[in-house]
């Protein structure tokens, strides 16, 4: 006997205003249509995918109430993110009022000027439901300061026209908070990549905008990344893409969703009319560039293909992953790379940026100490939370990672005489694992899986490098990887300079440690982070960073020096014994008819 058809069960509906600009905050009022018969339980994500902290977003609800029918249902807090209802026959409203005050491309900001929102931090999830349709109607502000205020998303619209207030969809709830808000008076052009629309969005006040540089130069970028994963169908994996920038004094980030970026900059980074050609674009621009290119590329890099771990995603706790050095250190491999394939970039420039990671790579001995694998694993305890320690204590799964790809690629390019490189292991990942991932039963990748892939794809074993630089700490054979290649690396580092080995910043008009180098002078003699240099031998210490070098030139590496500093309020004297700069000091240098940094089969 055949089976009725079941009934559509109603979308969960949102309804979010900026309700009071000066005050911050987002009022929302969720309506359930048909809530659980013992009691609807109700929760806000603990976290963000794409930053891998606990946040506890729900800090940030002030208040909260729920009623059904007219009447109050009682709400019982489970703990600091879930809340109960009351079983109520009808239609569960919820109403609740979030602060809105975290200028970060992470969380929610409101003000007079722009509003902007993550999914994860104002849509409560509503369990049990959550693969249901939802809708969320965002409404014009009421405030007169607002009134130019439209509304930038990659989410489809409803009853929304592009660009306007009103209502958006989402397939579920996975997808609802993978398309952040931005709304204001935002400058706004459009170019096509591949016959893809992508939206620059620019809030924040940037006189003299060149915006028709940055639509020529991310135009060229985005096709550059689709071709590289789709070389001969030339598809996007969106329908549409959005990169929501706000413009501040100073500032830097980025986090990837499936169609759309957010991104936080400086306002000196962007192009004006006066900004010189391609190829003399000042490092600002380069930086805000490769940033771009960085959350790009995540559109296929962990959006898609994504580590088994996060297929689905559990937002309420932290969830682990040892695979970080492969989805965010690929795509810091990948971000500058493609530029130069862009011709964004030049080589002579490539090879100075890499040069800089390797130097920052080398300079902590916290690498010795903890794996990428580790790194990947403990971003939530450790990466997430650094301390003054960090540099003596961790590796970056960014760095490092990223010169984990370089060995990778090197290792197979050389070793199959140009067949193969990591193109190709990439371009496996998303045929397997990324390309459809949103069509069929999501999957992720798991390390087993990763390792095998590479020796297939590259015919190569390639077990010995795993264990000695993913989930060893063996520094990696730069030096030699690049020779096969015509590049030679150089560590000129400064050993007859004398140094304290400790990174210092200003305190007001004072010089503050805020990093002591492992074994290094300062070290060895007891000053810590956090002292305030006051003398060096009866001479006074400023803040200004020069005035610290030239007190220290005037001696030789070995002496030993009275150092004058203030931890808290007491003042303290270390004999200091100068050692020479361990700064590392990286240069690369391709030699004439070099191999160019292109595919293989280029």
């Amino acid at each position: 006997m055949k089976k009725p058809p079941q009934k559509k069960q109603p979308a969960i509906h949102y309804a979010i205003v900026p309700k009071d600009l000066a005050g911050h905050l987002f009022e929302v009022t969720l309506t359930v249509a048909l809530p659980a018969s013992d009691g609807q339980v109700l929760a806000l994500p603990a976290w963000i995918p794409g930053s891998y902290m606990i946040r506890e977003f729900s800090r940030n609800i002030v208040q909260i109430s729920a009623e059904s029918d007219g009447k109050t249902v009682a709400l019982t807090k489970l703990d600091k993110h879930t809340w109960r209802a009351a079983p109520v026959v009808g239609a569960l409203t919820v109403r609740y009022e979030v602060y809105a005050w975290d200028l970060s491309v992470r969380a929610a900001h409101l003000d007079q000027t722009h509003g902007f929102f993550n999914g994860t931090s104002v849509y409560l999830r509503v369990l049990g439901q959550e693969e249901m349709a939802h809708q969320v109607d965002i409404q014009r502000p009421a405030d007169p300061a607002a009134a130019a205020w439209r509304v930038a998303t990659s989410l489809p619209e409803l009853g929304a026209k592009r660009y306007g207030f009103g209502t958006y969809v989402a397939t579920n709830y996975d997808d609802l908070i993978d398309h952040p808000v931005e709304m204001g008076d935002f400058a706004l052009a459009t170019f096509k990549a591949h016959g893809v629309p992508h939206d620059i969005v620019i809030s924040g006040r940037v006189p003299n905008l060149n915006m028709a540089r940055l639509q020529a130069d991310l135009k060229v970028m985005c096709e550059t990344q689709i071709e590289f994963f789709e070389p001969k169908s030339k598809k996007a994996p969106m329908d549409r893409y959005v990169f929501l920038t706000l413009v501040v004094g100073d500032g830097y980030g980025g986090l990837e969703h499936r169609a759309s970026t957010a991104l936080i900059c400086a306002r000196a980074d962007l192009p004006t009319a006066a900004t010189p050609k391609k190829l003399e674009a000042t490092d600002g621009y380069l930086k805000f560039l490769g940033l771009c290119s960085h959350e790009y590329f995540h559109t296929w890099n962990v959006k898609r293909i994504k580590p088994a771990a996060f297929a689905p995603y559990d937002l309420q706790a932290e969830t682990y992953t040892p695979l970080l050095w492969l989805f965010e250190g690929f795509t810091s491999y990948y971000d500058d790379l493609l530029l130069v394939r862009s011709g964004l970039l030049d080589e002579a420039a490539y090879l100075k940026l890499q040069a800089k990671t390797i130097g920052s790579v080398l300079r902590g001995s916290g690498r010795t100490k903890q794996s990428v694998a580790d790194s990947s694993f403990d971003a939530w305890g450790k990466y997430y939370r650094q301390d003054e320690n960090a540099p003596n204590a961790i590796v970056s799964y960014y760095t490092k990672g990223s010169l984990v790809a370089l060995m990778f690629d090197l290792t197979i390019r050389a070793k199959t005489d140009g067949k193969k490189s990591l193109d190709d292991v990439m371009a496996a990942l998303w045929q397997r694992y990324g390309r459809d991932f949103y069509a069929v039963a999501a999957r992720g990748v798991t390390e087993a899986e990763v390792e095998a892939l590479f020796d297939e794809v590259s015919g190569l074993k390639l077990k010995p490098l795993f264990d000695r630089y993913v989930r060893g700490t063996d520094d990696l054979p730069l030096a030699k990887l690049y020779a096969p290649f015509g590049i030679k690396l150089i560590d000129q580092r400064k050993d007859a300079k004398p140094a304290l080995d400790a990174s210092t910043g200003r305190d007001g008009g004072d010089c503050k440690l805020t990093q002591v180098h492992e074994g290094g002078a300062a070290h060895r003699a007891g000053l810590s982070a956090g002292d305030v240099l006051v003398a060096i031998d009866g001479l006074r210490v400023s803040g200004n960073p020069v005035n610290l070098d030239a007190l220290l030139g005037r001696y030789r590496v070995g002496d030993t020096v009275a150092v004058h500093a203030f931890r808290r309020d007491e003042l303290l004297t270390f004999n200091v014994k100068l050692q020479g700069d361990r700064t590392p000091s990286i240069s690369l240098e391709a030699a004439a008819g070099a191999k160019k940094l292109k595919r293989p089969s280029a």
